[in-house]
Formats: C-alpha cells, structure tokens, sequence
C-alpha cells in the first residue's frame, strides 16, 4: 500500500484562476453592457 499523506498538497493555483475567471468574465461582460446601454440611454 501506498501512503499519499507524505506526498505534498496539490497545487490549486490553476484551480483558483479558473474560479476566477468563471465568475469574472460574466461579471465583466455584465458591467460592459451595463454602461453600454446606460450611455446609450443618457445620451439619446
């Protein structure tokens, strides 16, 4: 039998930069649009 406990932690940082951008991007997209129209909006 193996023991993984001694081996070291995986390495999340990839994981973290997807989560990043899974929220990110939308959240981008959304605060473009949103000025997008506002401008479009106020301005005529």
């Amino acid at each position: 039998m193996s023991n993984d406990s001694s081996q070291s932690p995986p390495d999340r940082r990839l994981l973290i930069a997807f989560a990043w951008l899974w929220v990110g991007a939308p959240l981008v997209y959304g605060l473009y649009e949103l000025v997008h129209k506002a401008t479009q909006l106020f301005t005529g």
